[in-house]
């Protein structure tokens, strides 16, 4: 009975990981635009270094093309959207026509940096993306993922965790693995 609910208990906690609208297809997909993802942490320029390695990893599965963060950046001056990191229904439709773009994809980055436990620290990243149709405005994949953080040892032998690139680009390998398995 108490594997039984054990393992209830971690499919549960494992749904709310990932959504694929499985209406979607995703082979479709062929350019996608990266926004500026929102950041909910104190390190005030993290959320700009995480879109960055998230969007050249992605570009790097050779999947789909990513369109360049400038480019991004003129689409949403000239669609005057008021708030890049949580665009509106409309918006999301008007910033994919104006980029040419099959996909949006938007972040919130709520977690990043240095955690600390007694007298242990390491680095941690919590992040969750979503990926919205162009032509819809329908939220048709997301997911979320932490990485990073103090373990076992860590806290046995007081160590210091991965450093934030690593952690970070775990994360980032994270999110993909989701998206395209």
């Amino acid at each position: 009975m108490k594997r039984y609910l054990l393992l209830l208990l971690l499919a549960a906690c494992a749904s709310g990981r990932r959504y694929q609208d499985k209406g979607m297809d995703f082979a479709a997909v062929r350019t996608v635009a990266v926004l500026p993802f929102q950041n909910l942490t104190t390190a005030n320029t993290a959320h700009e270094r995480v879109r960055d390695v998230f969007s050249n990893m992605l570009l790097a599965t050779g999947a789909l093309y990513v369109l360049p963060a400038g480019e991004v950046a003129r689409g949403i001056n000239r669609g005057g959207v008021a708030l890049p990191s949580t665009p509106s229904k409309e918006e999301f439709i008007a910033i994919g026509k104006m980029l040419a773009a099959d996909a949006v994809i938007t972040g919130v980055l709520k977690e990043y940096g240095e955690v600390r436990s007694g007298n242990s620290t390491a680095n941690s990243i919590s992040l969750s993306v979503q990926m919205v149709e162009a032509g819809t405005g329908k939220i048709v994949w997301s997911a979320s993922t932490t990485k990073g953080g103090i373990g076992f040892f860590d806290r046995l032998l007081g160590g210091g965790g991965d450093p934030m690139n690593k952690v970070t680009e775990d994360a980032v390998h994270d999110l993909l693995n989701q998206l395209f398995h």
